[in-house]
């Protein structure tokens, strides 16, 4: 426990310390310096910043757990992403910086109206301090306690040392994301992805060598000979992913978190010119192809190693104490610490710039320069982490696994923004009331047919429905409630920033979504899923189609 604790200490501390050292010259008296970090972040930052805030103890505990349940139809959570990346990279980010965009409830204000603006940074705000937060600092509360055995070690009960556990964790992220603004949390993300991705791909590693005796190999062979139905990630009705959602509920939501989130994209938002945005928002999508092997695998190797019967979210931390030597889980458990940190401070961080420039002028007249708006944004940060920090204990008294419940109550939220952002791209008329009404609608139909009624139905289906259900209803009411005038997209450049399109952005979307499509195939039944699969059929035929893609592209790009 003594070489767990040290090398603990030793990464975390060498992380803050490198991250004091990059920005210790940052000015952070301004606006843009705190909230978007002068719009200096490089693509390498973006991206991983980007991952490293939507990856959390939330994903390797919760996606690993389904994976030990059941098969890999979990990872339509995880990869799909690629997707709506994607289409942020080509279309949507070269509008939001052109607009000088700080938060993405700002577009709702210029296509609808101030009010539909500030509902949206309320839905925003509910959405973080409520759900992503605390479940955030809950997951890591139940690795730390698992790794360390602090239940053991100080005589407390299970609820006693996630309290105090999430108590530790919130403080210290509290810390990063008041004092040091956007550019100290995407920063120290950068390097707390490095570590990791390091730290949790050692899991694997020392799984696999554990099950077959010291021999990776052999571990190898062994899960790809027993149990192969624990590959397919084509998923049945009864899986935690009906292969229908993929193209469903779950593509909506993946659209809601990766285009519009104010914390997933405020990194881009901060980019030093459009380049370096595309650039970093595509370094995450290829990130996000990888994740199986740290998100699903080690749920796989914890079925094998563990056996069956336990209680789903402590599978991955008790594989870890199993098969990490004690050395390493110290570093692993930094690594997760990082984790957790990004995802905290990113979106107490978020939540703040959409208080202070969305809902603050509106609560408060009063005219506040930068340095005054600055020491307010540190104030409702700290107040933000004592409410979530008092919320994440409560998540202990779920039963269907934290990540999929995180994802149902987040139904409330994530769905009708996707729908006024889609209504608001692509029609010029509906009015900001016909927006508010679909609005109103959803919240209490959502809530009926899911708790009340409690219909038997897959929940992505039911926010599939009800987002189409969410747009009809706007382009319905929008025939009698349209705008003064029809909207039109403001073209003047106010970020002052380079607007050239990186040229090579769709030659790798290209290769991107074709490597999404492999992955599929090879999770599969055409592929490890099945004796009779051919995995190193589908890898040949994947690297004559990267050939033609990056021909075809190659001679437009010349062209």
């Amino acid at each position: 426990m003594f070489l767990t604790i040290v090398s603990f200490l030793v990464v975390t501390g060498l992380i803050a310390g490198i991250s004091w050292y990059k920005t210790r010259n940052d000015d952070l008296t301004t606006s843009k310096g705190y909230f978007l970090a002068g719009r200096g972040l490089s693509a390498v930052v973006i991206g991983c910043s980007m991952v490293l805030t939507s990856l959390s103890t939330e994903q390797l505990i919760g996606v690993n757990a389904n994976s030990y349940k059941g098969n890999f139809s979990i990872i339509a959570w995880t990869v799909q992403p690629v997707i709506p990346l994607c289409f942020l990279a080509l279309y949507l980010l070269p509008k939001y910086i052109r607009n000088g965009y700080t938060t993405i409830p700002e577009f709702f204000e210029s296509r609808f109206d101030r009010q539909t603006r500030l509902i949206m940074s309320t839905l925003f705000l509910v959405f973080y301090l409520f759900i992503v937060i605390p479940t955030a600092l809950y997951t890591g509360a139940i690795a730390f306690n698992k790794v360390f055995n602090l239940e053991t070690i100080f005589g407390l009960s299970y609820g006693q040392a996630i309290v105090y556990t999430v108590i530790a964790i919130g403080v210290v992220g509290a810390i990063y994301a008041i004092f040091g603004g956007l550019k100290a949390v995407a920063v120290s993300d950068t390097w707390n992805a490095v570590i990791l991705v390091i730290g949790a791909l050692l899991v694997p590693i020392f799984a696999l060598s554990y099950l077959g005796d010291g021999s990776i190999s052999e571990g190898f062979k062994i899960i790809t000979t027993t149990h192969i139905e624990k590959f397919n990630a084509i998923g049945s009705a009864t899986d935690a992913v009906p292969w229908p959602a993929m193209f469903t509920g779950i593509l909506i939501v993946h659209f809601f978190y990766w285009t519009t989130n104010q914390a997933i994209v405020q990194r881009a938002l901060g980019a030093k010119d459009l380049k370096a945005g595309q650039k970093g928002i595509l370094i995450a999508a290829l990130f996000l192809l990888l994740l199986p092997i740290i998100l699903n695998l080690p749920g796989l190797l914890s079925f094998h190693i563990l056996g069956e019967g336990l209680k789903m979210d402590v599978t991955y931390p008790q594989l870890v104490n199993k098969v990490l030597p004690t050395a390493l889980q110290g570093f692993f458990v930094a690594a997760l610490f990082g984790a957790v940190l990004s995802t905290f401070n990113s979106f107490l961080n978020s939540a703040a710039t959409i208080f202070c420039k969305d809902l603050l002028p509106s609560i408060s007249k009063k005219e506040r320069s930068d340095v005054e708006l600055i020491a307010f944004a540190k104030k409702i940060s700290a107040v933000m982490a004592v409410v979530t920090i008092i919320i994440a204990p409560l998540l202990m008294f779920g039963t269907d696994g934290i990540f999929l419940v995180t994802k149902r109550f987040a139904g409330f939220v994530n769905i009708p923004i996707v729908a006024l952002f889609a209504v608001g791209l692509f029609n010029k008329t509906v009015s900001g009331l016909a927006a508010r009404i679909a609005l109103l609608v959803h919240v209490v139909l959502y809530f009926c047919i899911v708790w009340v009624f409690q219909v038997k139905w897959n929940f992505v289906y039911v926010m599939a429905s009800l987002f189409v259900f969410d747009v009809v209803l706007m382009l319905f009411l929008g025939q009698f409630l349209k705008r003064a005038t029809p909207y039109e997209d403001n073209k003047i450049n106010h970020a002052n920033v380079d607007l050239t399109n990186w040229e090579y952005a769709k030659l790798t979307v290209a290769s991107l979504v074709l490597g999404l499509v492999t992955l599929y195939t090879i999770l599969s039944p055409l592929g490890l899923a099945s004796e009779q699969g051919n995995t190193s059929l589908i890898l040949g035929v994947w690297a004559v189609l990267q050939v033609i893609v990056i021909f075809v592209f190659g001679r437009k790009q010349k062209a």
